[in-house]
């Protein structure tokens, strides 16, 4: 396929998981200068206050566990904005990398010759953790970490592989998450590992569950755990009682009221 000039350019930038706060100042910059801001639904609304005034702001979040927009069809827009000659931010929660499929819209800009970036976001793999006291290393507990999603498109994890992680971090794990312990526990990893189920890791109603891994996925149900959720497994949660001062400096919130509300500012 033969690639064209244009004049426009794409941000494939990183929001961060939630918390305003932990927006890069490199994102903000090109917020503030942007054309258009293409958009996901786990993007706190304070972050799109960021965006020019006169920006077009285009929600092509996903919703329910499926897709409101399909992949293609963002790809098509972004090349059809840039087309235009726009300064295009492309903004993904976490990092874009990082089980966004971001790689895959850097592809699709790379083939059809359009002028792309990306900008690197503070990953909610390790700032959700760290927000619910969970240090994913800890020298003498946890040497390495090992990210993975419960989804995969065709392919099942390789649970032998990820039971033998000193911590694990599963994105995505909410709606495979009694699936994804049964399988982990039966390749070998012991059902009273200390795991963590943490919702809306850094958003003001963030909600952390703590359980051995045998019984989280039950605790989950309970409590009635919702999108976004990951789970910790590893000897690294149980450090979460010895850091109380971490733990309680967060406002404890029950009520789902306020990720209902900012929910409804993307729609």
């Amino acid at each position: 396929m033969s690639k064209q000039h244009v004049n426009g350019k794409v941000y494939l930038v990183g929001a961060g998981p939630g918390d305003p706060g932990l927006l890069t100042l490199r994102a903000a910059q090109l917020l503030a200068s942007a054309d258009a801001v293409v958009y996901d639904r786990l993007i706190h609304p304070e972050v799109l206050k960021h965006a020019r005034p006169r920006a077009r702001l285009l929600f092509v979040g996903k919703e329910g566990g499926g897709e409101s927009v399909r992949q293609e069809e963002i790809n098509a827009l972004l090349i059809s904005q840039a087309r235009l000659g726009r300064s295009v931010v492309r903004l993904k929660g976490g990092d874009p990398f990082v089980f966004g499929r971001g790689g895959e819209e850097a592809l699709a800009l790379e083939e059809a010759g359009i002028a792309y970036e990306v900008v690197p976001g503070v990953s909610s793999g390790v700032a959700a953790p760290a927000a619910a006291g969970i240090p994913v290393t800890h020298r003498g507990v946890s040497g390495s970490v090992t990210f993975a999603t419960g989804h995969r498109a065709g392919k099942e994890p390789d649970w032998a592989h990820l039971a033998g992680a000193e911590t694990l971090v599963l994105f995505m794990a909410g709606g495979r998450l009694e699936e994804a312990t049964l399988a982990l526990i039966a390749a070998g990893r012991a059902p009273s590992t200390p795991a963590a189920i943490v919702e809306a890791g850094t958003w003001e109603h963030q909600r952390v569950l703590e359980a051995p891994l045998a019984d989280i996925a039950a605790r989950a149900r309970e409590a009635s755990v919702g999108s976004p959720a990951l789970l910790v497994v590893g000897e690294v949660v149980s450090l979460r009682s010895q850091l109380r001062s971490l733990v309680e400096s967060r406002p404890v919130v029950s009520e789902r009221e306020q990720f209902l509300k900012a929910e409804a500012g993307h729609e």
